[in-house]
């Protein structure tokens, strides 16, 4: 099975200069865990809900808040993204996928096209559903 089957084709990128306000603004409306950083369209990093947790305050919207703490959301997204991410090409297959998130402990590999522009992302719960979706459509045929 190639990652193009199982891979999320919609995409949420931000560029390198976006703030970690506008960060954390998509991470709160939306419901996925990374986002893609491109410069010019090109990947060029992946920022995770965990990265911008860690970037920021824990006080950052709370009542305790200060303007220390909101300094912090003005940072740009480069300063936080984990550069140079390991990727994989659409064709990739689901053993290449699996033995990329074992051997670097990640938890999405975006899938990218030969002029490195992202075209999807996949996370270990893609790899989950499927084989999920796999095992009950086997023992229906069973039955």
């Amino acid at each position: 099975m190639q990652v193009d089957k199982l891979m999320s084709a919609e995409v949420v990128s931000i560029n390198m200069d976006d703030t970690l306000a506008h960060v954390r603004v998509l991470f709160e409306h939306h419901r996925f865990h990374h986002l893609l950083v491109v410069n010019q369209g090109e990947l060029v990093g992946i920022i995770s809900d965990r990265d911008l947790l860690k970037a920021i305050s824990p006080a950052v919207g709370t009542a305790s808040e200060t303007s220390k703490d909101l300094a912090y959301l003005k940072k740009p997204a480069h300063q936080i993204m984990t550069r140079n991410p390991v990727c994989l090409s659409p064709k990739s297959g689901l053993l290449d996928a699996i033995k990329a998130f074992n051997r670097y402990s990640i938890s999405c590999l975006p899938i990218i096209n030969v002029n490195n522009k992202p075209i999807g992302i996949l996370s270990w719960r893609d790899i989950f559903k499927f084989i999920e979706h796999n095992q009950l459509e086997k023992s229906h045929r069973k039955q």
